[in-house]
């Protein structure tokens, strides 16, 4: 049994949230090719830039913590994430390797990319186990984040030019997105060159990760600012809705315009950074009111982002009426299984192993005193 009294609820309700978009999305490309969840499954990508962003915010706050503190490990850092990311992926990843139900689930691209995580670099749409390409980008960000982050640490000026180097990232990605649409020239509807120059590409879809460092730095570089931030939990997350909403509906408008493709990521990345500060806020509704279930949803969905894309696909072949409402309960609830059953084999004993051989250690919180 996983503990949920020392969870943060805010941030377990947004993961579950993530999830649940990710699964509507795909649930209407891969399962019924019609909106089945309405807008939410037109809109459902945006799961995954929800995710960046709470990486970038728990991983940004440990790696600055550590630093502060004089506490931080590359090696151990280093070992920890890949204890936590490898083992569910490579045992997904044999699934679709060797496992016929999940191997004939068309082209693959060469096993080297799989297995070193660099799987998006130029994928083609319909590529096998394609979804694991936000996958890529976060252990691409796992590992560039702390190396930059130690050497920005050794500078004179490092706040600063932390804070640059933030900027410059989402300007980067800005004029990258551009190059990438002006190279695709999708249509309305969209075209598989978009999503290989902009969608899947790193360095377009770093803003929500950035987004989520800078919300780290202002708690370890400017606690005072970061407990005026705070206090205003409820307005935050009003400000949260309205950004991510205004930018749900940019895109939904128009998602392979330049003109949203150019600046409607940093926007959702403000959006999503405002719902995390928000549920980071003690005060506020998101970080308060504990949604029955979030908790277990939200541990179990690196497992179910895995698993269920390929098993709705198979049990919707099976015969399952995947647009009926009993089909649906159906392909969610062993989506949810599958995830558990893959947290439960193969997720906690190597959370327990890394809890035994590789254990944390605490930073020391932060003084009330800090100067901004």
């Amino acid at each position: 049994m996983h503990r949920t009294s020392s969870r943060q609820c805010g941030l377990d309700t947004l993961r579950a949230f993530a999830i649940v978009l990710v699964f509507a999305n795909h649930y209407m490309g891969f399962v019924t090719q019609r909106p089945t969840f309405g807008f939410v499954s037109e809109i459902g990508w945006a799961g995954v830039d929800l995710f960046f962003a709470l990486s970038g915010y728990l991983i940004g706050n440990q790696i600055l913590a550590g630093l502060r503190t004089g506490t931080f490990s590359l090696p151990r850092f280093a070992a920890r994430r890949l204890l936590r990311t490898l083992p569910n992926y490579y045992v997904v990843l044999a699934l679709y390797a060797f496992w016929p139900p999940f191997a004939d689930s068309g082209r693959h691209a060469p096993w080297w990319q799989y297995l070193t995580f660099t799987l998006n670099l130029d994928l083609k749409p319909g590529t096998r186990f394609s979804h694991a390409w936000s996958l890529c980008v976060e252990e691409q960000f796992y590992f560039a984040l702390p190396l930059l982050a130690v050497l920005v640490a050794r500078l004179r000026g490092a706040v600063t030019a932390g804070w640059l180097l933030l900027a410059a990232g989402l300007a980067a990605g800005m004029l990258l997105r551009h190059q990438g649409w002006q190279a695709a020239h999708p249509p309305a509807w969209g075209n598989g060159a978009f999503y290989t120059e902009v969608y899947y590409a790193t360095l377009c879809r770093f803003d929500e990760l950035l987004a989520g460092v800078a919300l780290a730095m202002l708690r370890q570089c400017h606690a005072p600012l970061w407990a005026r931030l705070t206090a205003y939990g409820n307005w935050t997350l009003a400000a949260g809705i309205a950004v991510t909403a205004f930018a749900f509906r940019l895109f939904l408008d128009d998602h392979f315009g330049h003109a949203v493709t150019v600046f409607g990521y940093p926007l959702l990345a403000a959006g999503c950074a405002l719902l995390v500060l928000a549920a980071l806020s003690p005060a506020s509704l998101l970080a308060r009111v504990r949604v029955p279930g979030a908790a277990s949803i939200a541990v179990w969905s690196y497992a179910i982002y895995l698993t269920h894309k390929q098993l709705c696909i198979l049990l919707a072949k099976s015969g399952i009426d995947a647009n009926a409402p009993s089909g649906i309960a159906l392909l969610a609830g062993a989506s949810v299984l599958a995830g558990w059953l893959l947290y439960r084999v193969v997720e906690t004993p190597f959370m327990l192993l890394r809890e035994r051989y590789v254990p944390a250690v605490k930073a020391q919180p932060l003084p009330v005193a800090q100067a901004a």
